[in-house]
């Protein structure tokens, strides 16, 4: 006969041995085991047993109050922990940064694919995540304290390449969680927001000689789990514990139950919320100018969740693919204590293989939160102020997406801002400065990122930088803000500071800003204009951002058009200033160049303040035989084009004296 796996919390949790090595599931405050920790944390306060647990877990799993894994705080009860989050329980940070435990705060996606490596009987696990970042050994190798000496992340170089090469740690005991288990414990996920690593923490501990407890909310008959509803297979599970729904089996500690988070049902996306034009909406509509159309984007905690409340007004969501690394694709974002799912979601798949998908190029788009940043562009997310926060899934995020916004506040504790006419007014300065001469730790490494020309800016409510091969360059400005007086007087560093523009003034106003037209280039041919008189077509690109392939795509239907309609060839002056393309997209751009050349210019000319760009499209076009013609001021462009429209004609009236002597001699 089958076995009845279904026990009480208090009788699973005393399989539980000394030294154990034990992994939970959980992300932010969604799916957490909370039944399984109170018991764990209730016998060791009442026995002193087990002791010296090591804990290992990828996102915080609290509500950074002492839930979840907060309750393990005790002196004693834990001697290690393996975290990519140490923020949701202040209490185990604390004892970390006061070395009464060891500590290694790691890539959270590292650790969600090293349970992988840990089922597989693998030794580790080898990845660029983390590389120039503190976790690299030469800046840390992800040691947290003093007391932590043992190094488990290690530089090896693989055919003149650097990695990281990742030691797997043995687990022993995995406390996961599913919605519905039969009596031999296999686990459907069905009101769940997510899945997790819940299969893969089954199988690392299983295959050790592990043991795996499950907690869910009801027990069903067996034979009635449809195979493809088993997320977990009851011959990984040893124990089932049942939690009461309304207390300890919460979908997440602010939501008892959402049928749409679990994509039982979809709702209307016209019934979702609608921000307030504050700073955090501000910083969300700007960033928001900078999504791909259908493109996937990932969107971290803080002020980047408001781009999908923003995309949800503006109805841009059907255009793009917003997805969280917990595992949610598609939908609406969540924001708060159900941060990480999706409402509407098109799928939910393991959090291990968004992590494969996102570090091997997947993500087209990033926008992720910031505590500091400084003059090389680096920025700090994991230690800041005293508190040791941890990277979560920052780093594989931010290494591997192929365009970085971070977004935040221009400075912290205390901002105070109003918009009036439409301009931003700062009523209140915040307490602390986010742009430092030096961050305290490097979560993501601005030389790193310009080596590999991944193009990252930087959004807040009065401004945004860029990050450029000469450093951090300050290139838009709110209307109503000054340069000295609310940004340069409120940073330890002076930026480079060529030409500004003004940040679009829609958003500053509290109605839609058909942020729909513009990322679908649907007004595209009104940067066009045509003076036939003078036969030259005027392109202004200025601000225009080319995401995507299919954004050079529109832009070449525009310009032949513009070209057929002048029924001539034309000559071509072009506006790059403020002009952004993403790095891969160099070559697609002049080749669009070169079948302009030859089938519609008679020349063309261009011209950037930004000596990075005109140093990448001049190494484009020079690689297709053109000549680049790329001037850093507009006059010198008009001169240029002045100049060889003087010489077009000059050639042909040689053309027509020739002609003339031909006839003369044959009279």
């Amino acid at each position: 006969m089958k076995k009845n796996k279904v026990i009480s919390a208090d009788d699973a949790i005393a399989l539980i041995s000394e030294g154990d090595v034990v992994t939970t599931t959980g992300f932010v405050q969604s799916c957490i085991p909370e039944a399984l920790h109170a018991a764990l944390e209730r016998r060791y306060v009442e026995t002193g047993a087990p002791r010296d647990l090591t804990l290992i877990m990828t996102a915080g799993a609290g509500d950074s109050k002492g839930l979840g894994t907060g309750r393990f705080h005790h002196d004693g009860l834990l001697r290690k922990v393996i975290a990519a989050n140490f923020g949701r329980m202040p209490k185990v940070a604390q004892a970390a940064q006061e070395n009464r435990i060891l500590g290694y705060n790691l890539p959270q996606g590292v650790i969600s694919q090293l349970y992988r490596a840990c089922a597989a009987g693998q030794p580790g696990l080898f990845s660029k995540v983390g590389l120039h970042t503190y976790v690299d050994p030469r800046h840390g190798g992800g040691r947290v304290n003093e007391l932590t000496s043992t190094d488990i992340v290690k530089l090896v170089e693989v055919d003149g390449e650097e990695w990281l090469f990742y030691t797997a740690t043995k687990i022993d005991v995995a406390f996961i969680r599913g919605t519905s288990a039969d009596p031999s414990g296999n686990l459907s996920m069905e009101k769940e927001a997510l899945t997790l690593d819940s299969l893969a923490q089954a199988m690392a501990a299983k295959n050790n000689g592990g043991i795996v407890i499950a907690q869910v909310e009801r027990i069903v008959e067996d034979g009635s789990l449809k195979p493809k509803d088993v997320r977990v297979p009851g011959i990984l599970v040893d124990c089932v514990v049942v939690a009461d729904t309304a207390v300890n089996h919460r979908m997440n500690y602010g939501t008892e139950y959402n049928a749409a988070l679990s994509g039982e049902i979809r709702v209307p996306v016209t019934s979702l919320a609608k921000l307030p034009l504050n700073e955090r909406k501000i910083i969300a509509r700007r960033a928001a100018f900078e999504l791909p159309p259908n493109g996937v984007v990932n969107l971290g905690v803080g002020a980047p969740e408001g781009i999908s409340s923003v995309a949800a007004e503006e109805r841009i969501t059907p255009f793009i693919t917003l997805t969280t690394e917990a595992g949610a694709v598609g939908g609406v974002l969540a924001s708060g204590s159900s941060f990480g799912s999706a409402a509407n979601a098109d799928c939910i798949i393991d959090q291990n293989q968004m992590f494969d998908f996102y570090d091997g190029g997947g993500l087209d788009m990033t926008c992720l939160g910031m505590a500091e940043c400084d003059v090389e562009g680096n920025v700090n997310t994991s230690k800041f102020g005293g508190r040791l926060n941890g990277c979560g899934g920052f780093i594989n995020i931010s290494q591997n997406a192929r365009c970085v916004v971070f977004a935040g506040t221009f400075t912290a504790g205390g901002l105070e801002v109003a918009i009036e006419d439409g301009k931003l007014v700062i009523v209140k300065e915040g307490r602390a400065r986010k742009f430092i001469t030096a961050v305290e730790q490097i979560t993501f490494s601005g030389s790193f990122a310009r080596t590999r020309g991944q193009p990252v800016i930087y959004v807040t409510e009065r401004c945004v930088f860029e990050l450029t091969p000469e450093g951090l360059e300050l290139i838009e400005v709110a209307p109503g803000i000054d340069i000295e007086r609310d940004i340069l007087a409120h940073m330890d560093f002076r930026p480079i500071i060529r030409k500004p523009v003004q940040m679009d003034a829609r958003i500053f106003r509290d109605e839609p800003m058909e942020l729909k037209d513009e990322l679908l280039n649907l007004k595209l041919s009104e940067r066009v204009s045509y003076d036939a008189d003078r036969n030259i077509l005027f392109l202004n690109l200025e601000g225009w951002s080319c995401r995507t392939k299919a954004d050079i795509d529109d832009l070449r239907t525009v310009l032949v058009d513009a070209c057929v309609r002048a029924g001539r060839r034309v000559n071509s002056v072009v506006n790059h200033d403020g002009f952004k393309i993403a790095e891969h997209l160099y070559d697609d751009y002049a080749a669009m160049i070169e079948y302009l050349l030859e089938h519609h210019y008679a020349t063309t000319t261009r011209y950037a303040t930004s000596a990075f760009l005109r140093l990448k499209m001049q190494e484009a076009l020079s690689k297709r035989g053109l000549a680049p013609h790329v001037f850093e001021r507009k006059e010198d462009a008009h001169a240029f084009l002045a100049a060889h429209a003087r010489a077009f004609l000059d050639s042909l009236g040689d053309d027509e004296d020739e002609e003339e002597e031909e006839e003369t001699t044959a009279a």
